[in-house]
């Protein structure tokens, strides 16, 4: 059936069914009927059921204990109910009828004007929220379909920047080899390096991109890995760029020191946090670029702290600065800090924090 206002009559008397028929049939409404309580329910459980026209005086269970029934059943206890009765007409049984939760009480010999006034208001309340609901369905699912969008545009904004580092390393490859080409010093070990350490930086971009697609899977494979392991290859990835940036970059690590996760996943968030610095170095003109890197135990807590002595960062934003697209730099996409909080909360069960220290920034990750 289409979705029009749906009306239930309930009487043991079939010309009492007939009699309200005739009634309503021109209101364009769809009627069902059923002559006791129990064929009421079987009709209720399949059909959707807008309103019901009971009569109270029924064999077995009267209007009163079915409306009393009827109303401790999650599906059916908001229908409306109108009792519609010849006997059941004095202030006590009306009253009766209210506090089970009927909504109008009809006497016979029924008022026709009456009775079609009252279920055209009911349509029009019906078909007003049909729309609202109706409108709602479509509010929810462009929220739904922006939420989604919005979530593609944030990964996408999040890969770029990740891919933008090896992508910077791979342009510098390509001018060593071809300056070594044009001053006749490319020779077959300047050869192996440059094929080295592209492979390394297009394996690190095709790990990166694999690990995106599976980040926000609840099922993806963790594993123990050795953090000194991470981050030593991360050192050696980043190499050039460090090298040419001048920046001494010292570490001191537990050997033992495991966390379970993605190496990957850690991995990024080194680059972040080392690529960011050496950012800060170039754009305040630092000198004696130094970055630190220390891993230590305490209180059955595990620690990772990276530090610089870049300048800092301003206090008022401090607080702000892994919100989702904040950023303090003109080219800035600020979402590199915010993957970084993502992946140690989401990833590793961590908590991440930020302070100034006496020349530079420090992040402490508490794992």
């Amino acid at each position: 059936m289409e979705n029009k206002f749906s009306v239930l009559i309930i009487d043991d008397v079939q010309d009492n069914i007939y009699s309200l028929e005739l009634l309503i049939e021109d209101l364009d409404i769809n009627i069902h009927s059923a002559l006791n309580a129990n064929a009421a329910i079987n009709i209720l459980m399949k059909e959707s059921v807008d309103l019901i026209l009971c009569d109270i005086q029924m064999p077995d269970i009267d209007g009163f204990q079915f409306v009393d029934y009827i109303k401790r059943i999650e599906k059916l206890k908001d229908i409306p109910v109108i009792f519609i009765t010849g006997i059941y007409d004095k202030d006590l049984y009306q009253k009766k009828g209210y506090d089970l939760g009927a909504i109008e009480y009809i006497s016979k010999p029924i008022d026709d004007v009456l009775l079609t006034s009252k279920l055209k208001a009911y349509i029009e309340l019906f078909n007003k929220n049909k729309q609202i609901k109706s409108s709602l369905e479509k509010a929810n699912k462009l929220a739904v379909h922006n939420t989604k969008m919005a979530s593609i545009g944030e990964m996408i904004g999040v890969i770029s920047h990740q891919l933008k580092q090896p992508l910077n390393v791979l342009s510098i490859y390509c001018d060593d080899i071809k300056f070594a080409y044009q001053f006749n010093e490319l020779n077959d070990e300047m050869v192996d390096e440059f094929s080295q350490n592209t492979k390394k930086q297009i394996h690190y971009m095709r790990d990166t991109i694999d690990g995106f697609l599976s980040f926000f899977n609840p099922d993806k494979h963790k594993n123990q890995f050795e953090i000194k392991k991470v981050i030593e290859s991360t050192k050696e990835l980043l190499g050039s760029q460090i090298k040419k940036a001048n920046v001494n970059l010292e570490t001191q690590l537990l050997s033992n020191y495991q966390l379970n996760g993605i190496e990957m996943e850690l991995s990024q968030v080194l680059i972040n946090l080392i690529t960011n610095s050496m950012q800060a170095f170039e754009e305040r003109e630092i000198e004696n670029r130094k970055i630190e890197i220390i891993t230590f135990s305490k209180d059955e807590k595990n620690y990772l702290i990276i530090s610089d002595n870049a300048g800092g960062i301003k206090e008022e934003n401090l607080e702000k600065i892994f919100d989702p697209y904040y950023t303090t730099k003109e080219e800035g996409t600020g979402v590199g800090l915010y993957m970084v909080k993502l992946v140690i909360k989401n990833s590793y069960n961590g908590n991440l924090k930020i302070e100034n220290s006496t020349d530079g920034v420090r992040f402490i990750m508490q794992f």
